[in-house]
């Protein structure tokens, strides 16, 4: 996750979330109780449902940015096998359209900087892709205990094919044939040539593993992540029951009073929006909604999670984030229900 570019409905508008005018208390009129993307009665207008109770330091979910990314080349199946394997609750990823409609890992809009290749993902079919090496790039680091460290604990994350393109599908696989549950948050990356097809291809693969459309009192284990508001509309339209995130790189206005889009119920703000301004988790969690923090990999920022209590911590460092928050990893110490 980095700072989006201009594009129809993505959040990044600087705004100032200093001296802020409450909003009126009550439900909208015609407002309906309970359930996503709904006023409940007696709460703030814009309010996704009951205040968020803060979270215990051993109780915040760890999400493994683009897999152990730190360690071992991001976006590889080695990264993941690398993120779970140190403990990790649930996997990040960004999520591409290939030329011949197939979703792939990839962050970036060209393969230049994570492989041995070039061009454009959007032009490229997968049979190209998996031609490139998409794991030289990074270098082991020489320390033991710096980054590459995991391929001296688990040297198997060599092994060929570790270090290919990695598409989603191959990814979900991981995830639902892990022992443990996993949590997925998978990012459209936006603008792309494809639009809308990317929500549409990506519902569809979900809904093959049984995890768009979770039954009635379940949820799915996968939140759908972006920068862009137009994309989020189109998972809450094709996909009602799947949670959705809005990415925030810059707190525009309308939502610094914590609250978010009808249906969406989750703010992924920076945590360089944190270190600005802390008063935003609460405001959030005021409005109903939950926070999710990208990139916080240093150790004041995990205590700055931690001393405004975020629900989830989004990170390139897994177990050292896992460590600092306490939780004995290898035992399970501390791992939160969901």
């Amino acid at each position: 996750m980095v700072e989006p570019g201009p594009e129809s409905g993505k959040i990044s508008s600087v705004q100032s979330l200093r001296r802020l005018e409450p909003r009126p208390s009550g439900p909208p009129s015609g407002a309906h109780a309970e359930g996503p993307g709904h006023s409940h009665p007696g709460l703030r207008t814009g309010a996704s449902g009951p205040a968020v109770p803060r979270r215990a330091a051993a109780d915040i979910p760890v999400i493994a940015h683009r897999g152990a990314s730190e360690d071992v080349p991001e976006h590889t199946l080695a990264a993941y096998e690398a993120a779970l394997l140190q403990g990790a609750d649930g996997l990040e990823c960004d999520v591409r359209l290939t030329a011949d409609m197939q979703l792939v890992c990839v962050h970036d809009r060209r393969v230049n900087r994570t492989s041995n290749g070039r061009g454009v993902v959007s032009t490229l079919e997968l049979a190209q892709l998996r031609q490139l090496d998409f794991g030289s790039w990074k270098q082991p680091h020489p320390d033991p205990e710096g980054p590459g460290a995991a391929y001296v604990e688990y040297p198997d994350l060599r092994r060929e094919g570790a270090h290919r393109v990695l598409t989603l599908e191959r990814l979900l696989e991981l995830v639902v044939d892990h022992p443990r549950p996993v949590r997925m948050a998978i990012e459209t990356k936006h603008p792309t040539r494809y639009a809308g097809l990317v929500e549409e291809h990506l519902v569809a693969l979900l809904d093959r593993f049984g995890l768009a459309h979770p039954r009635l009192g379940e949820r799915s284990p996968v939140r759908v992540m972006s920068f862009s508001a137009l994309s989020v509309r189109r998972i809450r339209r094709l996909a009602p029951s799947l949670e959705t995130v809005l990415l925030l790189d810059r707190v525009p206005l309308r939502f610094r009073d914590g609250s978010l889009p009808r249906g969406v119920s989750i703010a992924g703000p920076g945590v360089h929006i944190l270190r600005t301004h802390p008063e935003y988790v609460e405001r959030a969690h005021s409005m109903g909604n939950r926070v999710h923090v990208w990139t916080v990999d240093q150790a004041s920022d995990i205590d700055l999670c931690v001393e405004l209590g975020v629900d989830a911590i989004i990170s390139n460092r897994p177990k050292a984030v896992l460590a600092r928050l306490g939780r004995d990893a290898a035992a399970g110490v501390g791992r939160p229900a969901r």
